[in-house]
């Protein structure tokens, strides 16, 4: 598996909020739903994107932009127009002054908008939750990441418009894996685009000797490596490799193997069902009170602790039933 869909395996939606709106100027959105990642796509007419963080982004018909929460922003026909609409976490609207939202309603199934055919039409995917490892990929971009219109993104663009709409057997599964697509084609767009903003681990995946040893990490964060075990596999003395390692990544290997076993455990951590003690074999400690130390010092909180603050927000309780009033 290559470095970034080894990073991406664990970010996929679950019953992801999607909506689709129809909008005629002037129109101006306040989302402040703290999601961990946003999938805009523009389908049609243009936008521009504030992010409070400062960032200005205009959009064009195609156009995808990631937004990195937590993080509000506003998405607008112009960036001087009045916000008239704000979106909490819960997904629920409201009008700025506390006013019924008489201009705007629903339209259809997962569309809604204050016009029937829409100047400007975009659509909407925000992700419940985010895998702690797929973290790593997402603190890369910018807060509002755009991937112009292309080949690599325009035909999952294409399927996630035509299928948003529509309310058949199985098509929230569909709908998650469809905006799945986007999200990877987005990142790895973005990424050959802008190269400087890459994490260093996938150009060190190029390399035959780094990239080796990180597959071997990656894959098997339960063997005891050692680092004269990696340059063993790696076909390097152990000086060399460990130098080697060190330019390429800015950490040393046992330091970075580390870090992985407990980005990994912090994953697991997630499913309920995963004990402290299974979790603990799984990423390569010897026993739960040896993970729990090394968890705790990393991540600031005892494995039971960060277990807790994994629990979806309130928008992400109720974003997958709720359709916007």
């Amino acid at each position: 598996m290559d470095a970034l869909s080894m990073m991406l395996a664990g970010s996929r939606a679950e019953g992801a909020f999607l909506l689709r709106s129809l909008l005629d100027p002037p129109w101006s959105l306040r989302i402040e739903d703290h999601a961990p990642v946003t999938v805009l796509v523009l389908v049609r007419g243009s936008a521009v994107v504030v992010s409070d963080t400062g960032q200005t982004e205009n959009l064009e018909a195609g156009d995808i932009a990631l937004l990195r929460g937590p993080d509000p922003y506003t998405v607008a026909d112009q960036p001087d127009t009045p916000v008239h609409v704000l979106i909490d976490e819960a997904q629920n609207c409201a009008t700025v002054d506390g006013s019924p939202l008489e201009d705007m309603s629903v339209l259809g199934v997962r569309t809604w908008g204050n016009s029937t055919s829409g100047q400007t039409v975009m659509l909407t995917g925000t992700y419940r939750l985010d895998s702690y490892v797929s973290g790593q990929i997402l603190d890369s971009l910018t807060p509002v990441a755009v991937v112009r219109r292309s080949m690599e993104t325009t035909p999952m663009t294409t399927l996630l418009e035509q299928q948003i709409a529509a309310d058949g057997p199985g098509q929230e599964v569909l709908l998650d894996r469809l905006l799945d697509l986007v999200l990877i084609s987005a990142v790895r767009t973005w990424f050959a685009a802008n190269p400087d903003r890459s994490p260093r681990w996938i150009k060190a995946y190029e390399d035959p000797i780094i990239g080796h040893a990180l597959r071997l990490i990656h894959n098997r964060p339960e063997h005891p490596w050692t680092v004269a075990a990696l340059a063993q596999e790696a076909g390097c003395s152990r000086a060399a490799f460990a130098r080697r390692f060190t330019n390429f990544m800015g950490i040393g290997p046992v330091g970075y193997l580390t870090e992985w076993r407990l980005s990994v455990a912090a994953d697991l951590l997630a499913d309920p069902a995963r004990t402290v003690s299974s979790i603990a074999r799984e990423v390569g400690y010897s026993s739960p009170f040896a993970l729990t130390t090394a968890f705790t010092r990393h991540h600031g909180v005892s494995p039971k602790a960060f277990r807790q603050t994994r629990r979806p927000p309130q928008w992400a309780e109720t974003a997958a039933n709720s359709r916007v009033q």
